[in-house]
């Protein structure tokens, strides 16, 4: 490994240090936020949310009731 490193240094015509430090950031930028798929349930569990939010059923934070409900439009 470390014959590598110095072949990509001497090509990149980088520092031994420099090259670490990308390497690291790289490295650590992938393990900082793991990224899952959601299951169906929750993809199912998310858009029932989405669709209730769009119709006006949602309450508020610090509101200690029922969920709002949308009301027609009075003309």
């Amino acid at each position: 490994m470390a014959k590598q490193v110095e072949q990509v240094r001497r090509a990149e015509h980088r520092t031994r240090s420099e090259l670490v430090r990308e390497a690291l950031r790289v490295y650590l930028s992938g393990q900082l936020i793991p990224t899952e798929a959601p299951t169906a349930a929750e993809t199912r569990a998310y858009r029932r949310g989405m669709a209730a939010y769009k119709r006006g059923d949602y309450v508020s934070l610090g509101e200690d009731r029922l969920p709002r409900r949308a009301r027609k439009k009075v003309s």
